[in-house]
């Protein structure tokens, strides 16, 4: 199962020398900054967009919406967890060598690969926690989707990987995240849930200023107005029927 993109006219090759070819024509310092980047800084990226998305949903919405949205997060980096296994038996059944492997010329940023390509563990691991906050917060998850792309790309950039390698990473992650969610979330939920009403958890779930907020101007936060219907109504409505 290795010869998945050995003949040099493969489209999957030829991309390959595409991008890969960009590295060559770039400033050493350059290689340098997407060699961090690909390697360490868009994953330390995706962990700050979570945190923004865990302080934001915190502060906003219902109660409801901020235990639905922390146990999403929750799984975010669950889902990445599943989803590297998954591609331990994948990457053992396929056994393709790395790009740099069977293809001379490239320009290789990351020295001392000797695992198999297929498929990327960065690029699956990138798009797992990437839609696992797209279904706590819309905004955030493509913006977190914007990162899994840019990480795909750099791992090709970077000549490591083929870009069916980061295809199927995407794809992976992908599935991985949102085939599993509604079993995950429908536990996770009820443990958040609990953690939201403890006293010295709740802070984690639930900001106190968005509580006192929702206690002073309820409509500001989504919750109800208190129905109509009281003494003072019931008088006026039989005052108007006895009209």
């Amino acid at each position: 199962m290795a010869e998945l993109a050995s003949d040099g006219s493969s489209p999957d090759v030829g991309l390959l020398y595409d991008i890969n070819g960009l590295a060559k024509d770039a400033p050493a310092w350059f290689d340098r900054v997407m060699e961090f980047t690909g390697e360490y800084g868009i994953m330390l990226a995706m962990v700050l967009v979570v945190l923004w998305c865990w302080w934001s949903v915190r502060r906003r919405g219902t109660l409801t919406d901020s235990v639905a949205a922390v146990a999403a997060l929750v799984w975010a980096p669950l889902a990445a967890g599943v989803a590297l296994l998954v591609n331990i038996p994948i990457r053992g059944f396929v056994e393709r060598p790395r790009p740099f492997v069977d293809h001379e010329g490239l320009q290789v940023l990351v020295e001392g690969k000797t695992d198999y390509s297929f498929v990327s563990d960065h690029a699956t691991m990138a798009m797992a926690i990437a839609v696992a906050v797209f279904v706590a917060h819309r905004r955030f998850g493509l913006a977190a989707i914007g990162l899994a792309l840019a990480e795909g790309f750099a791992r090709v950039y970077m000549g490591v990987h083929y870009p069916t390698d980061v295809i199927g990473g995407l794809a992976l992650g992908t599935a991985a995240a949102l085939l599993l969610a509604p079993l995950t979330l429908a536990l996770l939920t009820p443990l958040v849930s609990a953690v939201a009403r403890s006293r010295r958890g709740g802070w984690l779930v639930r900001s106190r200023r968005a509580d006192a907020l929702a206690a002073v101007r309820p409509e500001t936060v989504g919750i109800p107005e208190p129905r109509l219907g009281g003494p003072a109504d019931d008088d006026r409505d039989e005052k108007g029927l006895a009209a």
